[in-house]
């Protein structure tokens, strides 16, 4: 119950500009795979995902005061059974929902690495929704518009109500709509599915699975 009164309450402050963005027009749907961007690590260095070129990626925008905060586990879980096997998460620490991500980078890496053993890489932080969207972002968006959230799930009523306050055609629109929204993207740099924060990494298993026998 303390969760959700605190997740309730950081609804509140959503921007309705995070929720308003519409639907993306060919001119702006961008082409390609995931091969063709670049990011900056949580060091600062250039990062070419190309890099990854083989592997399955699951990317995941990421906050360390978060109701979902505890999904760290269950990824460093995924990470550590299939990193072997094929599987990279990648972690975006990003502060535009509910300001609960607001530390530095360094501060981010260290409450990881500290409350929930992360080893899976992180990147700096950024932005994933508006005109200042990292373009790796604005092309997840593209491929993979809004899932639904997961209707057992005790936050899926809750958020639904809040977003729909703010703007009730959310649901058509791709924009991410909360932390630790997932990408899993294949051996060949293609989005293949969007987790919505209410699917828990454990959820994800059976898909990354099949992705990785490929």
């Amino acid at each position: 119950m303390k969760k959700i009164l605190w997740i309730f309450a950081a609804l509140l402050t959503i921007s309705f500009s995070a929720c308003s963005q519409g639907n993306k027009t060919k001119e702006d749907k961008s082409m390609g795979t995931i091969y063709d961007y670049t990011a900056l690590s949580n060091k600062g260095q250039e990062v070419s995902f190309a890099d990854y070129k083989g592997k399955v990626l699951l990317i995941v925008n990421t906050a360390s005061k978060c109701g979902f905060t505890p999904q760290y586990d269950g990824l460093e879980a995924l990470y550590q059974k299939y990193k072997d096997k094929g599987l990279v998460i990648i972690g975006f620490p990003c502060d535009q929902f509910g300001h609960q991500e607001p530390g530095t980078n360094e501060e981010i890496e260290e409450f990881c690495r500290l409350n929930h053993g992360v080893t899976f890489p992180l990147m700096s932080k950024i932005e994933v929704n508006g005109e200042n969207a990292h373009p790796i972002y604005k092309w997840l968006e593209s491929q993979a518009g809004f899932a639904g959230f997961t209707p057992e799930h005790p936050l899926s009523k809750l958020l639904d109500e809040m977003l729909s306050k703010a703007d009730s055609a959310y649901a058509s629109k791709p924009d991410i709509k909360w932390n630790f929204t997932k990408f899993l993207i294949n051996r060949k740099g293609e989005v293949i599915g969007r987790f919505e924060p209410t699917v828990e990494p454990q959820g994800i298993e059976e898909s990354i699975e099949k992705e990785l026998v490929k």
